[in-house]
């Protein structure tokens, strides 16, 4: 069984070596997603779960501080934030750290995962444009998502079936922010394929390993600026695509 935060806590101790001489060269916080570039021009991104911060406004006291200063002052966040937007800071600095011109697997995910009727997909995180591809192979798609603006919320102990009955579990690396990607783990059965997917998704195989997880989907940043310029204007995922280049790590 992984504990809370085990996942977090790997990414954290491996950025924190290979980022120790990192600066921040910008940060931007936006409506769906937060950038950080660093000094060597690498950007990292992480998504914004608007809906599960907590009430009331609130600010960064650091503010005007964070660029020039180290990376490490972000990647503490990933494992030491209380909310899941101090998270996204952390996550998105490590993302920064880790981004890399990898020469790696870009077809579209679902092609890696070779779904057939007999599947039962359990998404866990709502990938819209993923779900008419998922039904057009006659798999059985069940969605578990968190926030009731996007789907209706199940059961806990529905999802606990669906989780363990899955034959593919494709889960949006967003878990990472509210601490319930060990839970999601756990609570598989013996799923034959087990992806994280999206533009906040860690490509490090390392963290991953003695995990349920087959495959990683991610994203590198090739314009640092425009990208930046649509997380300023409140974007997101659609808005960023055609600036991202989006890539697959086999894990196992």
């Amino acid at each position: 069984m992984l504990p809370t935060g085990e996942i977090a806590h790997r990414l954290f101790d491996v950025t924190s070596r290979k980022g120790e001489d990192a600066l921040i060269e910008e940060l931007r916080i936006g409506l769906g997603y937060v950038g950080v570039r660093l000094d060597n021009r690498r950007m990292g991104l992480a998504a914004v779960l608007l809906h599960e911060l907590p009430a009331g406004c609130s600010v960064f006291p650091d503010a005007g501080k964070f660029a020039g200063s180290n990376a490490s002052s972000l990647l503490g966040s990933l494992i030491e934030g209380r909310d899941p937007l101090k998270k996204a800071l952390g996550l998105a600095a490590a993302n920064a750290v880790l981004h890399t011109e990898l020469s790696e697997d870009e077809r579209d995910s679902l092609s890696i995962m070779q779904l057939t009727p007999e599947d039962r997909v359990a998404m866990v995180g709502l990938f819209a444009p993923m779900v008419p591809k998922i039904e057009a192979t006659g798999a059985k798609l069940t969605v578990i998502e968190r926030n009731p603006a996007r789907l209706a919320v199940l059961g806990k102990k529905e999802e606990g079936r669906i989780l363990k009955e899955c034959t593919v579990a494709v889960i949006t690396a967003t878990t990472l922010l509210n601490d319930t990607l060990e839970e999601v783990l756990n609570g598989l059965g013996n799923p034959r394929h087990v992806a994280i997917l999206g533009p906040s998704t860690p490509l490090l195989r390392e963290i991953f390993q003695g995990t349920p997880i087959h495959h990683l989907g991610g994203a590198i940043v090739r314009d640092t600026g425009k990208v930046m310029q649509i997380i300023s204007e409140g974007g997101g995922t659609p808005a960023m695509r055609p600036y991202l280049r989006f890539i697959n790590l086999l894990v196992k």
